[in-house]
Protein backbone atom coordinates (compact mmCIF):
# COMPACT_ATOMS: atom_id res chain seq x y z
CA UNK A 1 0.00 0.00 0.00
CA UNK A 2 1.06 3.72 -0.45
CA UNK A 3 1.10 5.55 2.30
CA UNK A 4 1.02 9.30 2.11
CA UNK A 5 4.68 9.74 3.34
CA UNK A 6 5.93 7.15 0.40
CA UNK A 7 3.69 10.02 -2.42
CA UNK A 8 5.99 12.85 -0.66
CA UNK A 9 9.12 11.00 -1.19
CA UNK A 10 8.29 10.28 -4.75
CA UNK A 11 6.69 13.85 -6.02
CA UNK A 12 10.31 15.76 -5.83
CA UNK A 13 11.91 12.50 -8.24
CA UNK A 14 8.66 13.01 -10.67
CA UNK A 15 9.02 16.86 -10.92
CA UNK A 16 12.90 16.16 -11.31
CA UNK A 17 12.13 13.89 -14.10
CA UNK A 18 9.47 15.71 -15.90
CA UNK A 19 11.64 19.74 -15.65
CA UNK A 20 14.07 17.69 -17.86
CA UNK A 21 14.47 18.91 -21.21
CA UNK A 22 15.93 22.52 -22.20
CA UNK A 23 19.23 22.21 -20.72
CA UNK A 24 19.99 18.93 -22.48
CA UNK A 25 18.58 19.74 -25.85
CA UNK A 26 20.38 22.85 -26.12
CA UNK A 27 23.44 21.32 -25.13
CA UNK A 28 23.19 18.38 -27.12
CA UNK A 29 22.33 20.78 -30.38
CA UNK A 30 25.79 22.64 -29.44
CA UNK A 31 27.34 19.22 -31.09
CA UNK A 32 25.56 19.76 -34.45
CA UNK A 33 27.15 19.26 -37.59
CA UNK A 34 29.38 22.52 -37.24
CA UNK A 35 30.49 21.28 -33.62
CA UNK A 36 31.21 17.56 -34.83
CA UNK A 37 32.93 18.81 -37.83
CA UNK A 38 34.89 21.48 -35.24
CA UNK A 39 35.81 18.78 -33.05
CA UNK A 40 37.14 16.45 -35.59
CA UNK A 41 39.17 18.90 -37.26
CA UNK A 42 40.28 19.97 -33.47
CA UNK A 43 41.90 16.06 -32.92
CA UNK A 44 42.97 15.45 -36.59
CA UNK A 45 45.00 18.48 -36.93
CA UNK A 46 46.24 19.41 -33.15
CA UNK A 47 45.96 15.97 -31.42
CA UNK A 48 45.23 15.75 -28.19
CA UNK A 49 46.65 19.95 -27.91
CA UNK A 50 43.18 21.24 -27.83
CA UNK A 51 41.63 18.74 -25.20
CA UNK A 52 41.47 20.70 -22.59
CA UNK A 53 39.68 23.60 -23.95
CA UNK A 54 36.65 21.22 -23.58
CA UNK A 55 36.77 21.44 -19.35
CA UNK A 56 37.16 25.20 -19.55
CA UNK A 57 34.45 25.66 -22.28
CA UNK A 58 32.26 22.96 -20.65
CA UNK A 59 32.01 24.98 -17.32
CA UNK A 60 31.95 28.13 -19.11
CA UNK A 61 28.44 27.05 -20.38
CA UNK A 62 27.35 25.70 -17.62
CA UNK A 63 27.99 29.46 -15.91
CA UNK A 64 26.61 30.98 -19.14
CA UNK A 65 23.41 28.59 -19.32
CA UNK A 66 22.61 28.32 -15.63
CA UNK A 67 22.42 32.17 -16.17
CA UNK A 68 19.97 32.35 -19.05
CA UNK A 69 17.50 29.87 -16.80
CA UNK A 70 17.85 32.44 -13.65
CA UNK A 71 16.87 35.15 -15.64
CA UNK A 72 13.95 33.31 -16.97
CA UNK A 73 12.98 32.21 -13.41
CA UNK A 74 13.26 35.75 -11.77
CA UNK A 75 11.83 37.75 -14.44
CA UNK A 76 9.32 35.56 -16.68
CA UNK A 77 10.63 37.34 -19.86
CA UNK A 78 12.77 35.89 -22.41
CA UNK A 79 16.49 37.53 -23.26
CA UNK A 80 15.44 38.85 -26.28
CA UNK A 81 12.78 41.19 -23.56
CA UNK A 82 15.03 41.83 -21.46
CA UNK A 83 18.00 43.00 -23.89
CA UNK A 84 14.99 44.89 -25.22
CA UNK A 85 14.07 46.97 -21.56
CA UNK A 86 17.26 47.31 -20.27
CA UNK A 87 19.26 48.78 -23.40
CA UNK A 88 16.17 49.88 -25.21
CA UNK A 89 15.42 49.51 -29.57
CA UNK A 90 19.11 50.59 -30.88
CA UNK A 91 20.75 48.21 -28.68
CA UNK A 92 18.12 45.67 -29.30
CA UNK A 93 18.66 45.78 -33.33
CA UNK A 94 22.15 45.29 -32.83
CA UNK A 95 21.29 42.15 -30.90
CA UNK A 96 19.00 40.15 -32.78
CA UNK A 97 20.97 40.92 -35.50
CA UNK A 98 23.84 39.20 -34.34
CA UNK A 99 21.57 36.61 -33.49
CA UNK A 100 20.03 35.99 -36.98
CA UNK A 101 23.15 36.75 -38.29
CA UNK A 102 25.37 33.63 -36.02
CA UNK A 103 22.40 31.45 -36.50
CA UNK A 104 21.89 31.98 -40.38
CA UNK A 105 25.85 31.14 -40.48
CA UNK A 106 24.82 27.86 -38.23
CA UNK A 107 21.93 26.72 -40.18
CA UNK A 108 24.24 26.81 -43.19
CA UNK A 109 26.20 24.37 -41.35
CA UNK A 110 23.11 22.10 -40.51
CA UNK A 111 22.44 21.49 -43.89
CA UNK A 112 26.02 21.55 -44.74
CA UNK A 113 26.08 18.70 -42.29
CA UNK A 114 22.84 17.01 -44.12
CA UNK A 115 24.38 17.17 -47.39
CA UNK A 116 27.89 15.22 -45.87
CA UNK A 117 25.96 12.62 -43.98
CA UNK A 118 23.58 11.78 -46.86
CA UNK A 119 26.27 11.74 -49.29
CA UNK A 120 28.18 9.04 -47.41
CA UNK A 121 24.94 7.36 -48.11
CA UNK A 122 25.05 7.74 -52.06
CA UNK A 123 22.40 10.37 -51.57
CA UNK A 124 22.80 13.60 -53.73
CA UNK A 125 22.95 17.12 -51.86
CA UNK A 126 20.51 18.31 -54.37
CA UNK A 127 17.75 15.66 -53.64
CA UNK A 128 18.92 15.46 -49.69
CA UNK A 129 18.85 19.24 -48.77
CA UNK A 130 15.63 19.98 -50.07
CA UNK A 131 13.74 17.11 -48.76
CA UNK A 132 15.58 18.20 -45.51
CA UNK A 133 14.17 21.68 -45.19
CA UNK A 134 10.58 20.70 -46.05
CA UNK A 135 10.74 18.26 -42.80
CA UNK A 136 11.97 20.49 -40.55
CA UNK A 137 9.46 23.15 -41.61
CA UNK A 138 6.74 20.84 -41.37
CA UNK A 139 7.85 19.19 -38.38
CA UNK A 140 8.00 22.34 -36.44
CA UNK A 141 5.42 24.77 -38.17
CA UNK A 142 2.74 22.27 -38.58
CA UNK A 143 3.99 19.77 -35.22
CA UNK A 144 3.28 20.52 -31.65
CA UNK A 145 5.89 21.76 -29.19
CA UNK A 146 5.94 19.01 -27.04
CA UNK A 147 6.38 16.31 -29.96
CA UNK A 148 8.85 18.41 -31.73
CA UNK A 149 10.59 18.74 -28.06
CA UNK A 150 10.63 14.74 -27.74
CA UNK A 151 11.50 13.96 -30.95
CA UNK A 152 14.98 16.32 -30.61
CA UNK A 153 15.25 14.17 -27.11
CA UNK A 154 15.48 11.00 -28.96
CA UNK A 155 17.49 12.06 -32.09
CA UNK A 156 20.31 13.35 -29.40
CA UNK A 157 21.17 10.23 -28.39
CA UNK A 158 23.07 9.16 -31.20
CA UNK A 159 26.23 10.75 -30.21
CA UNK A 160 27.05 7.52 -27.67
CA UNK A 161 28.64 6.47 -30.50
CA UNK A 162 31.72 8.60 -29.99
CA UNK A 163 31.95 7.54 -26.19
CA UNK A 164 33.06 3.90 -27.35
CA UNK A 165 35.02 5.28 -30.38
CA UNK A 166 37.22 7.09 -28.13
CA UNK A 167 37.92 4.03 -25.35
CA UNK A 168 38.25 1.42 -28.71
CA UNK A 169 40.74 3.42 -30.72
CA UNK A 170 43.66 2.66 -28.20
CA UNK A 171 44.87 6.36 -26.87
CA UNK A 172 47.73 6.67 -24.99
CA UNK A 173 46.26 7.78 -21.47
CA UNK A 174 49.25 9.51 -20.10
CA UNK A 175 49.64 11.95 -23.29
CA UNK A 176 45.49 12.12 -22.91
CA UNK A 177 45.85 13.22 -19.48
CA UNK A 178 48.74 15.89 -20.26
CA UNK A 179 46.44 17.49 -23.25
CA UNK A 180 43.58 17.88 -20.80
CA UNK A 181 44.90 18.85 -17.74
CA UNK A 182 47.84 20.92 -19.14
CA UNK A 183 47.34 24.21 -21.48
CA UNK A 184 48.92 24.50 -24.86
CA UNK A 185 48.77 26.96 -27.34
CA UNK A 186 50.14 27.42 -31.05
CA UNK A 187 50.31 31.00 -32.57
CA UNK A 188 49.23 29.94 -35.54
CA UNK A 189 46.24 30.96 -37.52
CA UNK A 190 44.71 27.54 -37.95
CA UNK A 191 45.00 26.88 -33.78
CA UNK A 192 43.65 30.18 -33.01
CA UNK A 193 40.75 29.82 -35.75
CA UNK A 194 39.97 26.48 -35.00
CA UNK A 195 39.92 27.40 -30.44
CA UNK A 196 37.50 30.42 -31.75
CA UNK A 197 35.09 27.71 -33.57
CA UNK A 198 35.21 25.78 -30.66
CA UNK A 199 33.83 28.16 -28.19
CA UNK A 200 31.26 29.81 -30.91
CA UNK A 201 30.09 25.91 -30.94
CA UNK A 202 30.38 25.22 -27.21
CA UNK A 203 28.66 28.52 -25.97
CA UNK A 204 26.58 28.58 -29.00
CA UNK A 205 25.06 32.36 -28.89
CA UNK A 206 21.20 30.80 -29.59
CA UNK A 207 21.86 28.46 -26.60
CA UNK A 208 20.80 31.48 -24.35
CA UNK A 209 18.26 32.47 -25.95
CA UNK A 210 16.75 29.25 -26.70
CA UNK A 211 17.15 27.63 -23.16
CA UNK A 212 15.50 31.07 -21.49
CA UNK A 213 12.39 31.02 -23.39
CA UNK A 214 11.85 27.56 -22.79
CA UNK A 215 11.89 28.31 -19.20
CA UNK A 216 9.60 31.18 -19.44
CA UNK A 217 6.88 29.09 -21.59
CA UNK A 218 7.04 26.50 -18.67
CA UNK A 219 5.98 28.71 -16.22
CA UNK A 220 9.73 28.41 -14.07
CA UNK A 221 9.95 29.90 -11.11
CA UNK A 222 12.78 30.87 -8.59
CA UNK A 223 11.14 27.46 -6.63
CA UNK A 224 12.31 25.35 -9.45
CA UNK A 225 15.73 26.70 -9.82
CA UNK A 226 17.48 23.98 -8.24
CA UNK A 227 15.37 21.36 -10.32
CA UNK A 228 16.86 23.67 -13.61
CA UNK A 229 20.12 23.79 -12.36
CA UNK A 230 20.39 20.13 -12.45
CA UNK A 231 19.08 19.88 -16.08
CA UNK A 232 21.73 22.61 -16.83
CA UNK A 233 24.45 20.76 -15.64
CA UNK A 234 23.70 17.39 -16.62
CA UNK A 235 22.66 17.63 -20.22
CA UNK A 236 26.23 20.25 -20.43
CA UNK A 237 28.57 17.83 -18.87
CA UNK A 238 27.23 14.87 -21.25
CA UNK A 239 27.41 16.70 -24.33
CA UNK A 240 31.46 18.38 -22.71
CA UNK A 241 32.36 14.52 -22.66
CA UNK A 242 31.03 13.52 -26.40
CA UNK A 243 32.80 16.96 -27.84
CA UNK A 244 35.85 15.75 -25.50
CA UNK A 245 35.59 11.86 -27.02
CA UNK A 246 35.45 13.31 -30.38
CA UNK A 247 38.60 16.05 -30.26
CA UNK A 248 40.28 12.56 -28.57
CA UNK A 249 39.39 9.62 -31.13
CA UNK A 250 40.33 11.88 -34.06
CA UNK A 251 43.52 12.84 -31.84
CA UNK A 252 44.35 9.16 -31.89
CA UNK A 253 43.06 7.24 -34.80
CA UNK A 254 43.97 10.59 -37.84
CA UNK A 255 46.32 12.79 -36.56
CA UNK A 256 48.88 9.60 -36.71
CA UNK A 257 48.24 9.06 -39.94
CA UNK A 258 48.53 12.51 -40.62
CA UNK A 259 45.03 12.37 -42.23
CA UNK A 260 43.36 16.32 -42.65
CA UNK A 261 39.73 16.82 -43.31
CA UNK A 262 38.31 17.50 -46.00
CA UNK A 263 35.32 15.63 -46.22
CA UNK A 264 32.32 13.56 -44.18
CA UNK A 265 34.35 10.58 -45.39
CA UNK A 266 37.90 11.72 -43.50
CA UNK A 267 36.02 12.26 -40.27
CA UNK A 268 34.18 9.23 -40.57
CA UNK A 269 37.10 7.03 -40.17
CA UNK A 270 37.46 8.15 -36.87
CA UNK A 271 34.86 5.90 -35.72
CA UNK A 272 36.58 2.55 -38.13
CA UNK A 273 37.04 1.38 -34.24
CA UNK A 274 33.68 1.09 -32.68
CA UNK A 275 32.20 0.74 -36.29
CA UNK A 276 34.00 -0.76 -38.63
CA UNK A 277 33.43 -1.17 -41.92
CA UNK A 278 30.41 0.58 -40.91
CA UNK A 279 31.60 3.33 -39.53
CA UNK A 280 30.71 5.54 -42.58
CA UNK A 281 27.22 4.54 -41.87
CA UNK A 282 27.48 5.64 -38.10
CA UNK A 283 28.85 8.28 -38.72
CA UNK A 284 26.59 9.13 -41.20
CA UNK A 285 23.53 8.77 -38.89
CA UNK A 286 25.09 10.70 -36.24
CA UNK A 287 25.78 13.41 -37.92
CA UNK A 288 22.40 13.27 -39.68
CA UNK A 289 20.50 13.64 -36.51
CA UNK A 290 22.72 16.14 -35.34
CA UNK A 291 21.64 18.48 -38.08
CA UNK A 292 18.46 17.81 -37.82
CA UNK A 293 18.25 18.71 -34.55
CA UNK A 294 19.75 21.73 -34.85
CA UNK A 295 18.17 22.60 -37.97
CA UNK A 296 14.92 22.59 -35.72
CA UNK A 297 16.37 24.74 -32.57
CA UNK A 298 18.07 27.28 -34.54
CA UNK A 299 15.00 28.80 -36.67
CA UNK A 300 12.89 28.67 -33.90
CA UNK A 301 15.06 30.38 -31.60
CA UNK A 302 15.70 33.04 -34.27
CA UNK A 303 11.91 33.60 -34.76
CA UNK A 304 11.27 33.59 -31.15
CA UNK A 305 14.15 36.04 -30.09
CA UNK A 306 13.21 38.57 -32.63
CA UNK A 307 9.38 38.45 -32.26
CA UNK A 308 9.94 39.03 -28.56
CA UNK A 309 12.20 41.65 -29.00
CA UNK A 310 10.02 43.63 -30.88
CA UNK A 311 6.93 42.76 -29.52
CA UNK A 312 5.38 40.21 -32.49
CA UNK A 313 3.07 37.50 -32.19
CA UNK A 314 4.74 34.04 -31.68
CA UNK A 315 4.36 30.71 -31.32
CA UNK A 316 4.62 27.39 -33.17
CA UNK A 317 0.89 27.34 -32.84
CA UNK A 318 0.49 30.38 -34.43
CA UNK A 319 -0.99 30.58 -38.11
CA UNK A 320 0.61 32.95 -40.47
CA UNK A 321 -2.46 34.71 -40.17
CA UNK A 322 -1.43 35.28 -36.81
CA UNK A 323 1.96 35.17 -36.55
CA UNK A 324 3.44 36.83 -40.00
CA UNK A 325 7.19 37.99 -38.79
CA UNK A 326 7.25 34.30 -36.42
CA UNK A 327 6.44 32.11 -39.31
CA UNK A 328 8.84 34.70 -41.88
CA UNK A 329 11.85 34.02 -40.09
CA UNK A 330 11.63 30.75 -39.41
CA UNK A 331 10.94 29.75 -42.61
CA UNK A 332 13.78 32.39 -44.37
CA UNK A 333 16.98 30.63 -41.72
CA UNK A 334 15.73 27.40 -42.86
CA UNK A 335 15.68 28.42 -47.05
CA UNK A 336 19.01 30.25 -46.50
CA UNK A 337 20.98 27.42 -45.16
CA UNK A 338 19.43 25.09 -47.58
CA UNK A 339 19.78 27.12 -50.35
CA UNK A 340 23.58 28.35 -49.44
CA UNK A 341 24.56 24.37 -49.21
CA UNK A 342 22.75 23.82 -52.89
CA UNK A 343 25.30 26.12 -54.09
CA UNK A 344 27.95 24.26 -56.32
CA UNK A 345 32.10 23.57 -55.14
CA UNK A 346 31.53 24.50 -52.17
CA UNK A 347 33.69 22.73 -49.10
CA UNK A 348 31.07 21.45 -46.85
CA UNK A 349 33.69 20.63 -44.01
CA UNK A 350 35.31 24.01 -44.02
CA UNK A 351 31.33 25.73 -43.97
CA UNK A 352 30.59 24.00 -41.16
CA UNK A 353 33.59 24.87 -39.48
CA UNK A 354 33.63 28.65 -40.54
CA UNK A 355 30.20 29.19 -38.92
CA UNK A 356 31.15 28.11 -35.42
CA UNK A 357 33.57 30.51 -36.51
CA UNK A 358 30.51 33.14 -37.10
CA UNK A 359 29.34 32.28 -33.67
CA UNK A 360 32.34 32.76 -31.58
CA UNK A 361 33.04 36.13 -32.71
CA UNK A 362 29.68 37.33 -32.12
CA UNK A 363 29.21 35.39 -28.57
CA UNK A 364 31.14 37.85 -26.13
CA UNK A 365 28.62 40.82 -27.31
CA UNK A 366 25.81 38.91 -26.27
CA UNK A 367 27.23 37.74 -23.07
CA UNK A 368 27.86 41.88 -22.49
CA UNK A 369 24.26 41.61 -22.61
CA UNK A 370 23.35 39.30 -20.24
CA UNK A 371 26.25 40.53 -17.69
CA UNK A 372 24.54 43.78 -17.70
CA UNK A 373 21.09 42.07 -17.16
CA UNK A 374 22.10 39.78 -14.33
CA UNK A 375 23.93 42.12 -12.21
CA UNK A 376 20.78 44.54 -12.25
CA UNK A 377 19.52 44.56 -8.54
CA UNK A 378 16.59 46.37 -10.31
CA UNK A 379 15.86 43.39 -12.29
CA UNK A 380 17.10 40.17 -10.68
CA UNK A 381 17.04 41.28 -7.12
CA UNK A 382 18.69 39.16 -4.97
CA UNK A 383 19.15 36.70 -7.64
CA UNK A 384 22.16 38.58 -8.81
CA UNK A 385 25.49 36.77 -9.91
CA UNK A 386 27.99 36.02 -7.06
CA UNK A 387 31.56 36.84 -8.12
CA UNK A 388 32.50 33.53 -8.78
CA UNK A 389 30.03 33.21 -11.93
CA UNK A 390 30.90 37.00 -12.88
CA UNK A 391 35.09 35.83 -13.14
CA UNK A 392 34.06 33.30 -15.31
CA UNK A 393 31.86 34.78 -18.03
CA UNK A 394 33.88 38.17 -18.11
CA UNK A 395 36.71 35.76 -18.50
CA UNK A 396 35.35 34.02 -21.15
CA UNK A 397 34.33 37.22 -23.18
CA UNK A 398 37.45 38.59 -22.51
CA UNK A 399 39.53 35.18 -23.67
CA UNK A 400 36.85 34.98 -26.75
CA UNK A 401 37.52 38.60 -27.77
CA UNK A 402 41.38 38.24 -27.49
CA UNK A 403 41.23 35.36 -29.89
CA UNK A 404 39.59 37.40 -32.50
CA UNK A 405 41.98 40.15 -32.14
CA UNK A 406 44.80 37.62 -32.67
CA UNK A 407 43.73 35.73 -35.04
CA UNK A 408 42.96 39.26 -36.94
CA UNK A 409 46.15 40.85 -36.29
CA UNK A 410 47.82 36.98 -37.59
CA UNK A 411 45.69 38.08 -40.90
CA UNK A 412 46.97 41.64 -41.32
CA UNK A 413 50.50 40.71 -40.66
CA UNK A 414 50.34 37.38 -42.80
CA UNK A 415 51.65 34.90 -40.17
CA UNK A 416 51.28 31.69 -40.38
Amino acid sequence: MTTATDTKRRLPFFAFLAALGPGIIAASAGNDAGGISTYSVAGAEFGYRMLWLLPVMTLSLIVVQEMAVRMGAVTGKGFAALIRERYGLRPSLFAMTALLVSNAATSVSEFAGIASAMGLLGVSRYVAVPLAAALVWLLVVRGSYKRVEKIMLAVSSVFVAYVAAAFLAGPDWSQVARGTLVPSMAMQPEFVLIAIAMVGTTIAPWMQFFIQANVVDKGVTTADLPVRRIDVISGTVAAGVIAWCIVLTTGTVLAPAGVKISSATDAAAALAPVGGAHAAWLFAAGLLGASLLAACVLPLTAAYAFCEAFGFERGIDRSWAEAPVFNGIYTFVILFGAAFVLLPGLDLISIMVMSQVVGGVLLPFLLIFMMGIINDRRIMGRYVNGRTFNMIAWTTIVVVISLTVVLLGMTVLGIG
